[in-house]
């Protein structure tokens, strides 16, 4: 005798005859969890058939016409479904299909800024979601993200270029220097300026905050500013820089500036995220906290600058990449240990 379970109900007991009965009819199915009722024994239902040595056979319902007759054409087309418009209310459906099609829209904007801008919104957005996943917490709200993802871009535009107030750095002029002064420039000129760049919005959300925020709140802004940064960032080189290169180093460029390289720039600005609020905090300690909100993430941005590309990337850039994400995981960890220690 068999006990069947599926789908956690249990069905049962049944002796030999029935369970190979059931199956033929197909009621039952051979992958289906069987329990001997004598001996507890747990096996699939094809395993306790081959044990008693019968051989199922499950018979067709007629032929092919016949059983498309009896399936009906709902299944294939449901008409009513559609008539009733089921579909408008479903959420999965309506979220798979923007995630799948929109991307293709952007063919509708030529081949010029939108369209790498729309393309690199998309990515945005997916990032944006991930981190909403991973990061959210109850002061966060979309309202204030989606301004410091715009207000960032806005940032990036004034600096860059509308006033372009990058270029009074004096360090910008020695990236192209051989190193160890190239490291110099990518710290303090690049790190440096790219960062603080970044950090206006948090520093404008924080300003006009109605309560004190927690540590991860500021972080998932600080990497939505970052994500922003890396969209705008990420445009430019595509319009500019990556356009230069044969069709390969073009490709995989143009896929690096929509994914793997704004995820750093939203890795280094949560970092900066975590030590402002720890300046907001901890008010007593600012000076030294607003240093770290700098010279951390600057100091990281700089290194990885300064050796990415060629061999440099596989042995110091990706590597130190990796070692920022550990380091802001780390932070976020210790975070109450550290409150405790400064708060005493």
């Amino acid at each position: 005798m068999l006990y069947i379970t599926r789908n956690e109900k249990q069905y049962g007991p049944y002796d030999e005859t029935t369970v190979l009965t059931f199956v033929n009819e197909g009621r039952i199915l051979q992958m289906d969890k069987a329990i001997d009722a004598d001996t507890n024994q747990v096996a699939t239902v094809g395993d306790f058939l081959k044990k008693w040595g019968v051989k199922p056979h499950v018979v067709n319902e007629g032929n092919l016409i016949s059983q498309l007759k009896t399936i009906g054409s709902e299944l294939v087309i449901p008409k009513q479904a559609f008539k009733d418009k089921v579909w408008l209310s479903d959420k999965r459906l309506m979220s798979l299909a923007l995630a799948g099609m929109l991307p293709l829209t952007g063919s509708l904007l030529g081949s010029g800024y939108l369209m790498f801008y729309f393309v690199s919104l998309y990515f945005s957005v997916v990032w944006a979601l991930f981190f909403y996943y991973l990061f959210r917490t109850k002061q966060v709200a979309l309202k204030t993200t989606l301004s410091v993802f715009f207000s960032t871009q806005i940032c990036m535009f004034l600096v860059w270029w509308l006033l372009g107030l990058n270029s009074l750095n004096p360090f910008y002029l020695w990236v192209d220097k051989p190193f160890p002064l190239n490291l110099f420039g990518f710290i303090f000129g690049v790190g440096v300026t790219e960062e603080t760049v970044k950090l206006i919005p948090l520093l404008i959300i924080y300003k006009y905050a109605k309560e004190p925020m927690l540590p991860q709140t500021v972080v998932f802004y600080g990497l939505i500013s970052g994500i922003a940064f890396g969209v705008f960032e990420g445009v430019d080189y595509q319009m500019n820089v990556n356009s230069q290169l044969n069709y390969g180093d073009s490709f995989l460029f143009n896929i690096a500036r929509l994914t793997s390289l704004p995820f750093f720039h939203a890795v280094w600005c949560g970092i900066a995220g975590y030590f402002i609020s720890f300046a907001k905090l901890y008010p007593k300690y600012r000076l030294s906290l607003y240093f770290l909100t700098i010279a951390v993430p600057a100091t990281l941005h700089g290194l990885y600058d300064t050796f990415a590309g060629g061999i440099g990337s596989f042995l110091i850039a990706y590597p130190l990449a990796f070692a920022s994400v550990v380091l802001l995981m780390t932070y976020l960890n210790d975070s109450t240990k550290y409150q405790t220690k400064l708060r005493n």
